[in-house]
């Protein structure tokens, strides 16, 4: 055999032939292709037969650094196909293009093979099916300010762009207040590129706040330009915009953009049939107004068969709603919040308001993105529907008359996605927007089956006792726990044979197609509830709930989620969706799995040995690449309670477990607040940092007011368990513990660092 050696970390790769193979602290790993994989151990201090390998690793040579000998052959833990609804499935589209949170997606007029996606923060790119690098429309990034809900946030072609080259773009720009702009740039190469320095400003509107700034734009089929605004933000609309026609926030516009009102002196005519077109200026409604009673409408389409429109009005604290949106008609924000009375429990008079489609509680999702009436050949069963999904637990429903008067609302799949938009293509067909990946997906046929309901039917875990998991799980534990309501945790995850757990971002370690993580719950030493996060072959990520049931000793899942009263105290079993939202794709899905977590001991029950998890992992060819230095060379994160760690490390640390997997860049939150440990004070964006929602009734509240907790919405709204709590679902007790430590840590502050 001949070797050429190149060395990876401890590791020594050896070539030869068509097969390969690792010396790997002493044990050689004989690795072959294809569907044919033979592993021979040989020791070099002796041929034990399969024995302790690698004993030298410690300073006793009974005592390995490592807890594990050899990685568990893997024949039973491994991802179910996921479930398909109605046989729908996301196939990755355009798979070797990744954009920087993108917001939308076109195609071009009249040229099918190219497409554009618009990034927020000012960029349009555009490409051609089959290219591997995407070009610049245009940048605006000079023009447009972004985080948050702000930044470039549409764009639509002109009906008669193959003869005018107008691409419309909607933004927030630099100016002072925030202000939303509508304008017109020019492409003189037929959508290759367009210039800045062609920008007409048609429409500005200045934003009270920085968020509900809606923002999309599209031609209707009377080729009027169609613009939606959000109520101008905060919480609650304090400034009653969605019901005040005298301004353009909360409300659908519809303008001519081909002609102009001298009179007004706008760049832009009044289409006849606006419910005010008769006013020449906003005394008794603007004329601009389409329709009104809006909160956000984010994300809405024409169906190109019967022109009606259909829009996604994002809720406030309990509802999400579909509407179906005519002319002159009130949507009724905030007076009600989707179907309920807004704020919920109280009395309200609906008459004269148009109610929704459709509306979902955030037990479903947390921030509605609308999309569009299929009209595909792909999937035949959707023909007609209107698809459309939620960016916070990346559920897409499909929504069809009952032929009652109403419509039925189907789950068709939970792609664990942060659905920022929906695309269409002119044959119909629909693409899916993803925020957190900068990917695009789209909508394809796929039969799947279902995960068991019961667990002792997964293969996950012993036949004679449901709660132990198989020896093909691998234990592991994290320096900074997640709050569960005191419950005590067991975490233990499983890779597929022959596969690798990607490490080259050490805070988000990417595990393979195939994974399963399982964690079970146990309240006074009693099992509760068992978790299942898998990542589908397919790539998709989804999760399982799974409730302790003691008359049969067996975990039976549990769809849709539920609460439930056990030792007292209310126990909340997540949906799927919840799951998804807890694990959302900027924080990598499997939570606590990373580098500093793990840089920890915990002790092995197969070998009841105890050794670092990093050195064990690498030991037994888990990661790839291999460690990058030894254990204690790596980061660590603190323990929040360890009292001999700062107040600061502490804090931040039970941050990034508890929030930062929502609260970071590209996370599941229209917020700019970045809690990960490793974030400097002044980029976390919290400190003195103003309030966008609800203020509690707090008087002139902040993110985190140094000095002052009873200021700081960071530490009330932790403390609360209603719709205005942290965390927004799966918990219904307060961390005592953590809530006494954030406190301190705000008292402390005399100003931000």
């Amino acid at each position: 055999m001949t070797a050429v050696p190149a060395r990876q970390g401890n590791r020594i790769r050896l070539t030869a032939g068509s097969g390969s193979s690792e010396l790997i602290s002493g044990i050689y790993v004989m690795k072959f292709p294809a569907t044919l994989s033979i592993f021979l151990f040989f020791t070099l201090a002796s041929c034990t037969g399969g024995g302790s390998a690698g004993s030298n690793g410690g300073t006793n040579p009974d005592e390995p650094e490592w807890g594990l000998d050899l990685r568990p052959t893997n024949l039973s833990c491994t991802a179910f196909d996921p479930e398909g609804g109605i046989s729908v499935i996301l196939a990755p589209e355009f798979s070797n293009l990744i954009f920087n949170q993108p917001v939308a997606l076109a195609q071009h007029p009249t040229d099918d093979q190219r497409w554009y996606v618009v990034e927020q923060s000012g960029r349009i790119r555009t490409f051609k099916e089959g290219e591997n690098i995407a070009t610049l429309l245009i940048d605006f990034t000079s023009q447009v300010v972004s985080g948050g809900e702000a930044g470039l946030l549409g764009m639509a072609f002109h009906p008669q762009f193959s003869t005018n080259g107008e691409i419309y773009l909607s933004y927030t720009d630099q100016g002072n207040p925030l202000t939303s702009r509508i304008s017109r740039v020019i492409s003189s190469d037929g959508g290759l590129t367009a210039s800045v320095d062609s920008e007409t400003i048609l429409l500005s509107v200045d934003q009270p706040y920085s968020n509900h700034n809606g923002g999309w734009i599209a031609f209707g089929p009377d080729g009027y330009l169609y613009i939606g605004f959000g109520d101008g933000g905060s919480g609650g609309d304090p400034q009653n915009n969605g019901q005040d026609t005298t301004s353009l926030l909360g409300a659908m516009l519809r303008i001519d953009v081909d002609n102009t009102d001298a009179i007004r002196g706008t760049p832009y005519a009044i289409p006849p049939g606006n419910p005010f077109e008769a006013n020449l200026d906003c005394t008794g409604g603007c004329p601009e107004i389409f329709a009104w009673g809006f909160r956000n409408p984010w994300r809405w389409g024409f169906d190109t068969l019967t022109g009606r429109l259909w829009v996604g009005d994002v809720g406030q604290n309990a509802r999400e709603e579909i509407d179906l949106v005519s002319v002159g008609e009130n949507y009724g924000w905030n007076i009600m919040e989707g179907t309920i009375c807004y704020p919920p429990g109280t009395a309200c008079d609906s008459s004269g308001l148009t109610l929704p489609v459709v509306d979902y509680s955030r037990s479903e999702g947390n921030a509605v993105t609308g999309g569009y009436v299929y009209r595909g050949s792909a999937l035949p069963s959707l023909v007609g529907a209107y698809i459309y999904g939620d960016y916070g637990s990346g559920r897409i429903w499909r929504l069809i008359p009952d032929w009652q008067g109403g419509y039925e609302n189907t789950l068709l799949l939970q792609s664990g996605l942060n659905i920022s938009a929906f695309g269409q293509d002119r044959d119909g067909e629909i693409y899916i927007v993803s925020y957190g990946n900068g990917r695009i997906y789209a909508l394809a046929p796929e039969t799947g089956s279902s995960v068991p309901d019961r667990m002792s039917d997964t293969g996950y875990v012993r036949a004679t006792d449901a709660t132990r998991p198989v020896d093909c799980f691998i234990p592991y534990d994290i320096k900074a726990p997640f709050w569960s309501d005191g419950a005590d945790k067991e975490r233990y995850f499983a890779i597929p044979d022959n596969t690798y757990i990607d490490i080259n971002d050490a805070t988000n370690w990417q595990l393979p197609p195939g994974s399963v993580t399982l964690k079970s719950f146990w309240l006074n030493d009693q099992p509760v509830e068992m978790r299942i996060l898998m990542r589908h072959f397919n790539g998709q990520w989804a999760g399982y709930s799974y409730e302790w049931d003691s008359q049969i000793s067996d975990f039976v899942r549990v769809i849709g989620g539920k609460t439930k009263v056990v030792d007292g105290q209310t126990w909340i079993y997540p949906s799927e969706s919840g799951c998804m939202r807890c694990h959302p794709e900027a924080a990598g899905r499997t939570i606590g799995l990373e580098t500093a977590q793990l840089n920890r001991n915990t002790t092995y029950p197969s070998t009841g040995r105890t050794a670092n998890q990093l050195t064990t992992y690498d030991h037994i060819m888990l990661l790839d690449p291999s460690l990058p230095d030894a254990a204690d060379q790596l980061p660590v994160l603190p323990d929040p309670f360890d009292t001999g760690e700062t107040f600061i490390q502490r804090s931040k640390a039970y941050l990034h477990t508890n929030c930062s997997q929502c609260h970071r860049p590209n996370g599941p939150t229209p917020s700019t607040m970045d809690l990960r440990y490793n974030t400097a004070f002044f980029d976390m964006h919290a400190c003195n940092a103003p309030v966008q929602g609800d203020s509690l009734g707090i008087s002139d509240p902040l993110i985190l007011a140094p000095g002052e907790p009873d200021r700081s919405l960071l530490l009330q709204r932790m403390q609360r368990r209603d719709t205005y709590g942290m965390p927004p679902l799966g918990s219904s007790v307060v961390d005592l513990e953590g809530r006494d430590l954030l406190e301190q840590w705000i008292s402390d502050l005399s100003s931000c660092p």
